[in-house]
């Protein structure tokens, strides 16, 4: 004997890209991203790649949380007399 599922009926299965807030420190930062890429992705709502790596769909207001240490250091290294002399 076997059992079938109600007929026409289909399991599916949702593959949206969900923020999540478990990603660790990442998550307590804003992140450093270029202001065009931003921009965008705030209208858009696609994934950005800040600085330091992480990558997420911004949604949040970026001045409420302290800046990236990462994303505060690379930025400083990049800056003319910032960072490394070297």
């Amino acid at each position: 004997m076997s059992t079938q599922l109600t007929p026409g009926s289909d399991t599916i299965e949702d593959r949206r890209t969900q923020p999540t807030s478990g990603d660790g420190d990442h998550e307590r930062f804003s992140h450093y991203v270029p202001k065009d890429k931003l921009t965008e992705a705030m209208i858009n709502g696609t994934p950005v790649i800040a600085l330091c790596g992480k990558v997420w769909v911004p949604s949040r207001d970026p001045q409420k949380y302290p800046v990236c240490p990462q994303c505060k250091e690379i930025w400083a290294s990049m800056k003319p007399g910032g960072g490394d002399k070297s």
